[in-house]
């Protein structure tokens, strides 16, 4: 007898995991992305003039990730250091390479690890170090140079 209460409670048992639940489940919400973090540190101070936290993409361009954009002011012009983060090296170069193909002109920069070229009628100046993606918009490839090089040696 025993032996059929044991069988019987095990057959209940087994039936009743297989039973689908008539109740809903809840889902998950999905979880907002987490806001970048503030990288002003990294950009250099002389003739700066602010620095935003840029929750989406970088210069509203989808292909980037969101990051931190510093606005700089020298001898009347105006331009842009832009830094976002990736999750390796490889997914910031990813990013970095599709970025370029938007270019027009775009030209390799074998000692940067990156790209110049025009994107909507302003230059940029784009590398990637470690899993940094960062870059400088609105100046010439000379006087970008020197600037890019500066801003690299401030990443880890």
């Amino acid at each position: 007898m025993t032996r059929c209460f044991l069988s019987l409670a095990l057959l209940l048992a087994l039936f009743a995991c297989s039973i689908p639940s008539e109740q809903p489940v809840a889902k998950k919400a999905a979880e907002p992305a987490a806001r970048p973090a503030d990288e002003t540190r990294r950009f250099p101070m002389q003739d700066r003039v602010k620095v935003e936290i840029i929750e989406d993409h970088l210069l509203g361009n989808e292909l980037l990730p969101p990051g931190n954009l510093a606005e700089y002011a020298s001898g009347g012009k105006t331009y842009h250091l832009f830094l976002g983060e990736a999750k390796s090296g490889e997914a910031a170069a990813l990013v970095m390479f599709d970025y370029k193909k938007t270019f027009t002109d775009s030209k390799l920069l074998p000692h940067m690890g990156g790209y110049y070229g025009m994107d909507g009628g302003q230059p940029v100046y784009i590398f990637v170090k470690g899993k940094w993606l960062a870059g400088i918009v609105g100046l010439e490839e000379a006087e970008a140079d020197p600037l890019a090089r500066e801003f690299a040696a401030r990443l880890d």
